[in-house]
Protein backbone atom coordinates (compact mmCIF):
# COMPACT_ATOMS: atom_id res chain seq x y z
CA UNK A 1 0.00 0.00 0.00
CA UNK A 2 1.13 3.28 -1.24
CA UNK A 3 0.29 6.34 1.25
CA UNK A 4 0.77 9.66 0.45
CA UNK A 5 0.73 12.01 3.36
CA UNK A 6 -0.06 15.57 3.43
CA UNK A 7 1.79 18.47 4.10
CA UNK A 8 0.08 18.75 7.50
CA UNK A 9 1.63 15.36 9.04
CA UNK A 10 4.88 14.87 9.44
CA UNK A 11 7.50 14.40 6.69
CA UNK A 12 9.15 11.44 9.11
CA UNK A 13 5.88 9.13 8.75
CA UNK A 14 7.07 7.70 5.27
CA UNK A 15 10.38 5.85 7.16
CA UNK A 16 8.63 5.62 10.56
CA UNK A 17 6.22 3.10 8.59
CA UNK A 18 8.15 1.75 5.84
CA UNK A 19 7.90 -1.74 7.17
CA UNK A 20 4.05 -1.61 6.82
CA UNK A 21 3.54 0.68 4.16
CA UNK A 22 6.49 0.23 1.45
CA UNK A 23 6.61 2.94 -0.81
CA UNK A 24 4.94 5.68 0.90
CA UNK A 25 5.74 9.51 0.25
CA UNK A 26 5.09 12.86 1.92
CA UNK A 27 3.65 15.67 -0.43
CA UNK A 28 7.55 17.45 0.64
CA UNK A 29 9.09 14.28 -1.29
CA UNK A 30 6.91 15.09 -4.35
CA UNK A 31 7.10 18.75 -4.52
CA UNK A 32 3.74 18.97 -3.73
CA UNK A 33 4.57 21.28 -0.39
CA UNK A 34 2.52 24.32 -0.49
CA UNK A 35 0.71 23.30 -3.50
CA UNK A 36 -2.95 23.03 -4.12
CA UNK A 37 -5.62 20.37 -2.57
CA UNK A 38 -6.36 19.84 -6.00
CA UNK A 39 -2.32 19.04 -6.99
CA UNK A 40 -1.96 16.53 -3.96
CA UNK A 41 -5.41 14.99 -4.83
CA UNK A 42 -4.68 14.43 -9.08
CA UNK A 43 -1.03 13.37 -8.21
CA UNK A 44 -2.21 10.57 -5.53
CA UNK A 45 -5.04 9.90 -8.38
CA UNK A 46 -2.15 9.41 -10.90
CA UNK A 47 0.23 7.81 -9.35
CA UNK A 48 -1.75 5.18 -7.70
CA UNK A 49 -1.23 6.17 -3.71
CA UNK A 50 -4.17 6.91 -1.09
CA UNK A 51 -3.90 10.34 0.43
CA UNK A 52 -3.73 10.65 4.11
CA UNK A 53 -4.54 13.99 5.54
CA UNK A 54 -5.97 15.71 8.69
CA UNK A 55 -7.58 17.97 6.27
CA UNK A 56 -11.85 18.11 6.19
CA UNK A 57 -11.32 18.99 2.11
CA UNK A 58 -10.89 16.05 1.31
CA UNK A 59 -13.43 14.13 2.49
CA UNK A 60 -15.73 16.70 0.67
CA UNK A 61 -13.88 15.81 -2.46
CA UNK A 62 -14.22 12.09 -1.91
CA UNK A 63 -17.63 12.37 -1.95
CA UNK A 64 -18.36 14.35 -4.38
CA UNK A 65 -15.62 12.51 -6.52
CA UNK A 66 -15.18 8.71 -5.60
CA UNK A 67 -12.33 7.30 -6.00
CA UNK A 68 -9.45 6.82 -6.92
CA UNK A 69 -7.77 7.89 -4.92
CA UNK A 70 -8.73 6.22 -1.49
CA UNK A 71 -8.62 8.78 1.56
CA UNK A 72 -7.85 8.02 4.91
CA UNK A 73 -9.41 11.01 7.03
CA UNK A 74 -7.24 11.45 10.40
CA UNK A 75 -9.67 12.83 12.68
CA UNK A 76 -7.34 14.15 15.75
CA UNK A 77 -6.16 16.64 17.45
CA UNK A 78 -2.91 17.64 17.86
CA UNK A 79 -0.24 14.77 18.40
CA UNK A 80 2.45 13.59 18.84
CA UNK A 81 4.58 11.57 16.05
CA UNK A 82 4.91 8.44 18.14
CA UNK A 83 1.09 8.60 19.02
CA UNK A 84 0.21 9.71 14.95
CA UNK A 85 3.01 6.57 14.22
CA UNK A 86 1.15 4.21 16.78
CA UNK A 87 -2.48 4.79 15.38
CA UNK A 88 -1.35 4.07 12.25
CA UNK A 89 0.58 1.09 13.00
CA UNK A 90 -2.49 0.32 15.08
CA UNK A 91 -5.01 0.31 12.21
CA UNK A 92 -3.05 -1.03 9.57
CA UNK A 93 -5.03 -4.07 9.03
CA UNK A 94 -7.96 -2.04 8.90
CA UNK A 95 -6.20 0.01 5.80
CA UNK A 96 -4.94 -2.39 4.20
CA UNK A 97 -8.93 -3.98 4.20
CA UNK A 98 -9.41 -0.58 3.00
CA UNK A 99 -7.26 -0.35 0.29
CA UNK A 100 -8.88 -3.79 -1.38
CA UNK A 101 -12.19 -2.62 -1.03
CA UNK A 102 -13.62 -1.60 -4.37
CA UNK A 103 -16.88 0.05 -2.78
CA UNK A 104 -15.49 2.33 -0.32
CA UNK A 105 -13.85 6.14 -0.92
CA UNK A 106 -12.87 7.14 2.52
CA UNK A 107 -11.67 5.33 5.70
CA UNK A 108 -11.78 7.56 8.96
CA UNK A 109 -9.55 6.72 11.53
CA UNK A 110 -9.54 8.40 15.71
Amino acid sequence: MKLLFDENLSPKLPRLLANLYPSSVHARDCGLLGGTDTALWEFARDQGYCLVSKDSDFQQRSLLYGHPPKFIWLRIGNCSLLQLKDLLTFHHLEIHKFEIDPLTSILSIS
